[in-house]
């Protein structure tokens, strides 16, 4: 019997390994030409931007499954998907993202370990988007604070562009604590569940950037500021889930100079890849959310650097990213000195450091006929 084409056109990026290998999200959604999206996915250095952002030991990288997520999800599809990360040998590992369920994730562990964001029958944390919308909330709250003196949002007007699995996670915090809601979406079932559970307005998706709002949160697809929107904007922060919301660095330099207050789009989304790596740990859901309170340090950080360096808030949250990334590749090159000098010189013992215990180790060893060396 002939085998069946399954269809599968996927891409994988890997961006970096310095800080451990790659943990990253999957976006599946409506494709407008390859080309195109392949730009979007080769994007993805900033993925080892955001975990070194939040702390986390992985590297960065991204896949994309060409197709349309409503008709072209198959089970095929992405058992295919996870026989190939399982080649991989562990050097990358995927979640969820736009156009993808937990469901999904399910199928892809039929083939598969390296997967997160299971359903929690697997022992894992489920569902990352309420964890990811609570760590922009958070991060919207000190833009916030950043902008009109107080992190409170009761009465602010938030345009959300955009209503999936994460942003209306964040509308739902953003309606408790009495901010008020426009929304716009491509999709008109989500703009009607934003509707029914939230009385938020709706605009056109053509017209979000010209609401006069206090708060602009992009929780689409990327590029959204650019040079056909960002004279557009009506508000005062811009802060939002969507991944590479700048089209292109330079509108992050315009963003400054025309007085916005920008929450780098890595820095303020990284809940859920803290939700996603706390799996490979042995998930525990208090650990993830003190993780994720962090992310108000980190954009605390980002601003401060900011305005003591007279930099945009993007190019501050790259310098924290690049500083760590620089400090833990400094860490693991002395440690591959180390090892080469003991292979080289075939020493019993290598002593790592000249202080008092390093030299009682030498002694001792000299004492045991062994030969050892300072590194």
């Amino acid at each position: 019997m002939p085998r069946e084409n399954i269809g599968l056109k996927a891409i994988i990026a890997i961006h970096d390994t310095t800080l451990g290998r790659h943990l990253a999200e999957r976006e599946c959604g409506i494709m407008i030409t390859k080309k195109m999206r392949f730009v979007t996915s080769c994007a993805f250095p900033k993925g080892t931007y955001k975990n070194a952002a939040a702390g986390l030991n992985l590297g960065g990288g991204k896949a994309v499954i060409i197709g349309d997520a409503r008709t072209d999800k198959n089970e095929g599809m992405f058992r295919a998907f996870g026989r190939y990360i399982e080649g991989l040998s562990g050097r990358y590992i995927t979640a969820e993202d736009v156009g993808t369920t937990e469901a999904d994730m399910d199928t892809i562990y039929q083939e598969t370990s390296y997967v997160t964001g299971k359903s929690k029958a697997f022992g894992s944390g489920g569902n990352p988007s309420p964890v990811t919308a609570y760590g922009v909330y958070v991060g919207m709250k000190l833009a916030a604070k950043e902008a009109f003196g107080t992190d409170s949002l009761e009465n602010k007007r938030v345009a959300v562009q955009g209503v999936g699995n994460v942003s209306f996670e964040l509308c739902r915090y953003l309606h408790k604590e009495g901010a008020q809601l426009i929304v716009s979406d491509i999709y008109e079932p989500s703009v009607k569940r934003a509707v029914d559970a939230f009385g938020a307005e709706v605009v056109n998706v053509n017209d979000i950037y010209d609401v006069e709002c206090d708060i602009f949160a992009p929780c689409a697809l990327g590029a959204v500021i650019n040079d056909d929107t960002i004279n557009r904007l009506r508000s005062k922060v811009i802060a939002g889930a969507a991944n590479n919301q700048l089209k292109e660095q330079r509108h992050g330099d315009l963003l400054h100079e025309k007085g916005f207050v920008y929450a780098p789009d890595y820095v303020i989304n990284a809940g859920g890849v803290i939700n996603v790596y706390d799996e490979l740990l042995g998930y525990d859901r208090d650990r993830v959310m003190k993780k994720v309170e962090g992310l108000f340090d980190s954009m605390t950080k980002v601003f401060d650097v900011s305005k003591r360096d007279k930099i945009p808030s993007y190019k501050a949250a790259d310098r924290m990213a690049e500083e760590r990334i620089a400090s833990i590749g400094a860490v693991q090159k002395s440690y591959l000195k180390g090892r080469r000098i003991f292979m080289s010189l075939n020493y019993d013992l290598v002593i790592i450091g000249a202080g008092t215990g390093g030299y009682v180790a030498a002694i001792k060893a000299a004492q045991l006929g062994k030969k050892s060396s300072d590194c």
